[in-house]
């Protein structure tokens, strides 16, 4: 009698410890699964000026956490004169299998212009995008819609790659102060399209994390749209940046 007790108390701890074992298990995969990739960070570098017909060499540095992206699945840089966003022109960029993809583009009359690079790559996609004087630059019309960021200012703008008509989009962007990010400043996304350029509507952003402020807007038409980001922090600082965002049906 006293071996059979034995035996049935030691089965039941051998039961005990194997579904201990499968509880770590689990965890050890619950949060596996939950790991999050890191965004995909993207540094658009182009000169501040050039002369007309001057050869521009444009490149993007495509990095993930520490990582370089050497393995992006498309990169294009398009460009534009300001105002002229629908006579843009696409150009694929070389891969120098270091996380660094480059292309060359010349402008043959003066302007202010746009350069705007799209990567894909790793499942994400985003397009930042600068401004480029051309010669003796825009006529003082054309000037008055540019500005210049307050030294050590610096905006990101994260691009919508997947806006439908009629979907919540998230419009994210990031600011910082130096190498800081800037907290507790006040964003406003203001959204209007060319198709009825006198309705301006407003978003108001949420500082989701430091430095970077999101909110949502439903689209109500395919085509393009301009997202203009406005800044203001209670030490005077007054920014504001133009971006354009590609809606489908």
């Amino acid at each position: 009698m006293r071996k059979r007790l034995t035996l049935i108390l030691f089965v039941m701890v051998l039961a005990v410890l194997s579904a201990c074992n499968k509880d770590e298990d689990e965890k050890v995969d619950v949060s596996d699964k939950s790991e999050v990739p890191q965004i995909l960070d993207v540094q658009l570098k182009v000169p501040e000026s050039v002369d007309v017909n001057g050869k521009v060499e444009m490149k993007a540095i495509v990095t993930q956490g520490s990582e370089d992206v050497a393995d992006a699945d498309e990169v294009k840089f398009e460009v534009w004169e300001n105002g002229k966003k629908e006579e843009s022109s696409l150009i694929e960029a070389k891969n120098n299998k270091d996380g660094t993809y480059v292309a060359e583009t010349t402008f043959d009359h003066d302007g202010e212009f746009t350069i705007q690079v799209h990567v894909t790559a790793r499942g994400m996609h985003t397009m930042p995008q600068a401004n480029v004087k051309v010669g003796t630059g825009a006529s003082h019309e054309e000037e008055e819609h540019h500005h210049e960021h307050t030294e050590g200012f610096s905006m990101h703008f994260m691009n919508p790659s997947d806006a439908k008509v009629g979907n919540d989009t998230t419009l994210m962007v990031h600011l910082s102060n130096g190498e800081d990010p800037l907290e507790k400043a006040n964003v406003r996304y203001e959204i209007w399209t060319d198709k009825n350029p006198d309705k301006h509507e407003w978003i108001d952003a949420e500082e989701t994390n430091a430095g970077e402020y999101t909110g949502s807007y439903k689209f109500p038409d395919a085509g393009t749209f301009t997202v203009k980001v406005h800044v203001e922090n209670d030490e005077g600082l007054h920014e504001h940046e133009e971006h354009q965002v590609e809606v489908g049906k």
